[in-house]
């Protein structure tokens, strides 16, 4: 099926019909905005459930024309969604279950989607990842990767799933100690073998299988490329400390020098 509606009517609430024209954000099926502020050069989040819509529509053809930089920028954000809503301090059984879902539609169809865009079958099972994932982070919120991109993306004009991209190896590499067996257990929807193998030996498979999927993308993995300087990281990190709303939800506890550290590990 290339076309599916989702349909749930609040009182109240101005009545919004929501149609995707990229299978990243989740934004049809999420209560949640983000806005620039130019001022602290961060992107800042509104969330509220008036910003539910009435009616969600996903149509593949709407995204067939993407250029192939755009479908991977994207569709990594949908998937950065699904492994950071799992991860989450506030994951459930419910969620995991979308996260899961979502893992495998995205991680089995976005290079599909990315060297043939007109393949309406990859696209219209990216968009249901998409969304499936945006229902998981709705309700288990995201972590520091989107942390992590907030200040990149605002003070150097980083597309935000290129920012989440390049952090997301080395925020996983920080996190693990959080929750080791939940990040191990990323495996499964990723289909990696993990026979023989402890918790960290899979984890290490786990970021592997991420940055043998970023290169063949072509999303750069440095924040050197986009002329971050070590000069610029103190600056950065304090910004990254300001986005409490996702800390919150970190596995593990993150402080200014860790903040530090890490964009120093992306450099």
């Amino acid at each position: 099926m290339r076309t599916s509606a989702s349909i749930s009517f609040r009182s109240g609430a101005c009545r919004t019909i929501l149609i995707p024209t990229t299978a990243g954000t989740g934004s049809e099926v999420t209560p949640i905005a983000i806005l620039s502020d130019e001022g602290e050069k961060l992107k800042k989040g509104i969330v509220s459930p008036y910003l539910y819509p009435a009616i969600s529509i996903l149509d593949a053809e709407l995204t067939a024309a993407l250029p192939p930089h755009v479908t991977a920028a994207t569709g990594m954000d949908a998937l950065i969604h699904a492994i950071e809503a799992y991860t989450s301090v506030n994951a459930t059984a419910i969620t995991d279950m979308y996260c899961v879902k979502a893992i495998e539609l995205l991680y089995r169809n976005i290079r599909i989607a990315y060297a043939k865009g007109d393949n309406l079958d990859a696209r219209a099972a990216m968009m249901e990842g998409a969304m499936l994932a945006g229902i998981g982070f709705a309700n288990a919120g995201v972590t520091a990767v989107h942390a992590f991109a907030y200040p990149i993306g605002a003070e150097f004009h980083i597309p935000h799933g290129i920012a989440n991209t390049l952090m997301l190896p080395h925020v996983i590499r920080f996190n693990v100690l959080g929750n080791l067996e939940k990040f191990a257990l990323l495996a499964e929807p990723f289909g990696i073998s993990v026979d023989g193998l402890d918790a960290l030996a899979i984890v290490d498979k786990v970021i592997a299988t991420i940055d043998r999927l970023v290169d063949d993308l072509r999303v750069p993995r440095h924040l050197a490329d986009f002329k971050v300087k070590e000069k610029d990281i103190p600056m950065l990190a304090d910004g990254v400390m300001k986005v409490t709303r996702l800390l919150a939800n970190n596995p593990r506890t993150l402080t200014l020098e860790d903040a530090k550290r890490i964009y120093k590990a992306a450099l």
